[in-house]
């Protein structure tokens, strides 16, 4: 699925991307505009701001550019077979849905633009997605596989380690946000229950 790495494919060996050597991947990366945008892109406020410049460019090296046709479902809530990858939106709007229990169709649950991550949570422990995410319109995205993660982890233990120590803090900020969410409305339904016992007569 993801074949080619970001840069100039004359300055790289031939071969799986899984087999470069570091400095041939910052060779290939050397003068890419889009290399460069997918590097800002992930240390920005959405994404993963406690990278730096450098270790970001690193990582963007290790991760592979993709284009998703407006329409296209690329993850599948409840999919297990499909989780060893997260993506940066470089380009476009990606629709994040999920199936509620009393409902059939999905509901929108928010909408990403560039530089918001996408499935780091399946890249993190390999489990079952939480959401569908639909390319809303025409997307360019980078993608960091966990084969090309634990490669980063054998070149670069540093950076490795600093990446996923923010793509944790990442989680924990939208487990705190879904938290506070759950929070609000257990305090709303136990208001609407207290004012739907004062308004129904009490039975003898």
């Amino acid at each position: 699925m993801f074949e080619n790495l970001f840069g100039d494919k004359k300055k790289v060996a031939r071969g799986p991307p899984e087999l470069m050597r570091p400095e041939e991947r910052r060779r290939a990366i050397e003068g890419s505009s889009t290399a460069e945008l997918a590097a800002r892109l992930l240390i920005a406020p959405t994404a993963l701001m406690q990278l730096t410049p450098k270790e970001a460019l690193t990582v963007v090296s290790y991760m592979v550019p993709q284009k998703i046709a407006a329409g296209t479902t690329f993850i599948t809530e409840g999919d297990k077979s499909d989780t060893g990858y997260m993506l940066l939106v470089v380009e476009g709007e990606v629709t994040v849905e999920n199936i509620l229990v009393s409902r059939r169709t999905p509901a929108t649950v928010t909408v990403l633009g560039p530089g918001s991550l996408v499935g780091e949570m399946g890249l993190v422990d390999g489990r079952a997605r939480l959401a569908s995410c639909t390319a809303s319109t025409d997307v360019r995205c980078a993608v960091l596989s966990r084969a090309a993660l634990e490669t980063l982890g054998v070149d670069d233990p540093r950076t490795a380690a600093k990446l996923m120590f923010a793509v944790s803090l990442r989680i924990a900020e939208r487990l705190r946000d879904a938290t506070e969410k759950l929070k609000k409305y257990s305090q709303l339904t136990q208001a609407m229950q207290q004012e739907i016992d004062r308004l129904l007569p009490e039975e003898d």
